[in-house]
Order: structure tokens, then C-alpha cells, then sequence
């Protein structure tokens, strides 16, 4: 089964989860900002697709860290941060189980998952 990880109120959520419901594919939502989800997720999610892809520098939860906090960015201070601040991994992350893919774009999942 297909695990859609991310934060349920989100709209790219919601576009995901709705592809995914057309194309009449089977899946299951995690919120990530549940107790664990992401500390216990993150090192195989960055194995698999690498913490510069995970990491949202686009949206509000990065804007209101502090300078020092965006300053030097690497590795482990990122995946210090996503654990810290769920909200800054990039919305969604869908585990096929083979595949990892980070965001939603139609035509990535089309070609990943059909």
C-alpha cells in the first residue's frame, strides 16, 4: 500500500490524495507532525531521495526560522531542523515501498506509479 505522508490540511496534499483516489490507486495518509513520524522516517527518506530535495525553504515554517537557523545548511543541521519542525519537509512524501517521491507533480506519479 501506498503511504502519502504530509500535513492533511495542506492544498498540495490534497491535489496528491485526489490524483491518487482517481486513478483508483489504494493508499494510506501518516500526519508527519505526529509524535515520531518524521524522526523515526527521515534517514531512510534521506537515503532514498537526499535531504536537499526533503527540505521546504519555500514555505512560511522556513521564512519564520531565524537567520541562524537558515544560515550553513548541510546534512545534519537540515535534518535536525525537518525533525525539530516537521512542517519544513516537502509536502508529500509518498512511500511506494520501492519508491520514494518527494512534492506532487502529475506527471512524475503518472510515470512512477502507473
Amino acid at each position: 500500500m501506498i503511504k502519502v505522508y504530509g500535513i492533511k490540511n495542506c492544498d498540495t496534499m490534497k491535489q496528491a490524495m485526489r490524483w491518487l483516489t482517481d486513478q483508483g490507486m489504494v493508499w494510506e495518509f501518516v500526519d508527519y507532525r505526529k509524535a515520531g513520524v518524521a524522526a523515526a522516517n527521515l534517514p531512510d527518506w534521506n537515503v532514498r531521495a537526499g535531504w536537499g530535495k526533503l527540505l521546504n525553504t519555500r514555505g512560511l515554517t522556513w521564512k519564520k526560522l531565524s537567520a541562524e537557523e537558515r544560515a550553513a545548511v548541510d546534512e545534519e543541521k537540515a535534518l535536525g531542523l525537518m525533525v525539530q519542525y516537521p512542517s519544513l519537509i516537502k509536502r508529500p512524501v509518498l512511500d511506494t515501498g520501492e519508491k520514494l517521491l518527494v512534492g506532487f507533480n502529475p506527471e512524475i506519479y503518472a510515470e512512477q506509479l502507473t
